[in-house]
């Protein structure tokens, strides 16, 4: 059955409120062969439901796929099953009221709805969890999690994409200095800059969306790790709960992270990205550059300094990108030593993938606003572009269509340039006389590449920064970013 979601569920109470509980002792669903009671201890480090808990609705989807294939089976009958459904319903609906009690002592989501549907509707609710095991079950709720996650991310990627054009066509014929080294290189279009960043968001998407073959596998029917003794169809499990596929191994599907992992190498690869683009915009708001206005919504001031005006936004977002880096090694590290097949230590998944998912979103959401709110300067971008021998190449090349080898050619340039720099001068004021003293190949029709516009409309290919290529890719963006994406549940 598939649940109607506004928005992805977080957790109810943060870990702390779930810490000091006395109840201990009281019976687990595992706790047959144990004569002692747990340490109060134990419960509070072991306990997942702190965090697991935003699960629910992923849980019970997950439960009420099961209940119905265990009907299929004729485990339960209509009765039991219809039974067993109103009360996850039930539970359901609690849980969204803020009405549901967590208890540290049921340990995670699962044993949390389990306890509560027993208590709705007596031993019958013991019988849910009949070919079931938690490991299968968590594995589920994961990939029906990622899989809501990456479409809601897909989306935002989408808006922060169309900020970018939009910033782009709203500057289109702005130049500025483009770099290498950091370093004044060549002229090209502000537009052109900007769409760079379109292009390794669409990247980034393309990297969640390919894995989503991998999560879209159906793990329940595993079991604990060997698989389970009903006649459970595993197929129809899985046309219930819209996979397209369903794992072929029990050892590797109650084990397997990897779906975790390739996630979170996703999300680190784009916020990668998001702290490049920060960078730039830490640097182009500064006093040193001057080339954009931040808007003052995303800035924060000095408690001491009056004059300041600080891009906290693009700092805190490219000191978030270490974060996320950190929760993929540490996931990394903690499968690598892992033999087959379930282990406790696949317990800290949850909470690095949590947290990078929320930041990532979240990233994602602000730039898109705060990019929507940015002011270019273009006055700042012109004088940059105007000085720094940015159109050195463009006399190179000149040389080269006259029949001058290129090295030869960025040789004649390169002793132009220093010849400027001793006497304080920029390729701009050279004379048609210090152009036919450098090469003979110079004539008077050079002095036509030397300027930036020219420079920048001289580079007509596919991918240049050339005004009708940039007006193109411009226009190409807006359509594709119209496109509906593609509903991930859908059966392929």
């Amino acid at each position: 059955m598939k649940t109607s979601r506004t928005k992805l569920p977080s957790s109810p109470q943060t870990r702390s409120q779930y810490q000091g509980s006395k109840n201990s002792g009281k019976a687990k669903p595992w706790g047959g062969r144990f004569q002692g009671k747990t340490d109060v201890l134990v419960e509070s480090f072991t306990s997942s439901i702190g965090f697991d808990c935003r699960l629910f609705e992923y849980d019970i989807e997950g439960s009420v796929a099961h209940c119905k294939t265990l009907r299929r089976a004729k485990v339960l009958s209509a009765t039991e099953s219809q039974k067993i459904i109103k009360g996850l319903h039930r539970i359901r609906e609690e849980i969204q009221a803020g009405t549901h009690q967590w208890n540290v002592e049921d340990e995670d989501v699962h044993m949390s709805i389990e306890r509560r549907l027993i208590k709705l509707i007596g031993p019958l609710g013991g019988k849910l969890h009949t070919g079931r095991s938690r490991n299968d079950q968590i594995t589920l709720d994961l990939r029906l999690f990622l899989r809501d996650a990456i479409q809601h991310l897909q989306g935002d990627l989408k808006k922060l994409q169309q900020s970018l054009v939009t910033l782009a066509e709203r500057y289109q014929s702005v130049m500025m200095p483009g770099y290498t080294h950091l370093q004044r290189a060549q002229p090209v279009l502000f537009a052109h800059h900007a769409l760079a960043y379109v292009e390794m968001v669409e990247r980034d998407k393309g990297r969640l969306n390919d894995a989503l073959d991998r999560i879209n596998v159906l793990p329940l029917g595993s079991g604990a790790l060997a698989g389970t003794n009903y006649p459970v169809d595993r197929y129809y499990t899985a046309t219930l709960l819209k996979f397209p596929k369903i794992t072929q191994n029990s050892l590797d599907a109650v084990s397997d992270r990897d779906y975790v992992i390739e996630v979170l190498s996703g999300c680190s690869i784009l916020m990668m990205h998001l702290s490049r683009l920060s960078e730039e915009l830490i640097l182009w708001s500064s006093q040193e550059f001057q080339f954009i206005e931040l808007p003052d919504g995303f800035c924060t001031g000095s408690s001491m300094m009056p004059q300041k005006k600080n891009p906290d936004i693009p700092e805190l977002i490219r000191g978030k990108t270490g974060r996320v880096f950190g929760h993929l090694f540490s996931l990394l590290t903690t499968v690598k030593g892992l033999p087959l097949s379930y282990n406790r230590d696949l317990q800290e998944d949850k909470e690095p993938l949590f947290d990078s998912i929320d930041t990532v979103t979240t990233s994602v959401k602000i730039y898109a606003e705060l990019l929507a709110q940015v002011t270019v300067r273009p006055e700042p971008m012109n004088k940059a572009v105007s000085e720094g021998f940015l159109l050195a190449t463009e006399l190179a090349d000149y040389l080269v269509k006259k029949g001058v080898p290129f090295r030869e050619s960025h040789h004649i340039v390169g002793n132009l340039v220093g010849e400027c720099l001793a006497k304080g001068k920029d390729l701009l004021n050279l004379t048609q006389q210090d152009l036919f003293s450098a090469s003979s190949s110079f004539d008077k029709n050079a002095f036509g590449v030397l300027t930036p516009r020219a420079a920048i409309n001289q580079k007509n290919v596919i991918g240049g920064t050339a005004s009708g290529q940039v007006a193109a890719q411009i226009k190409s963006w807006k359509v594709a970013l119209k496109s509906k994406p593609k509903d991930s549940r859908k059966k392929k």
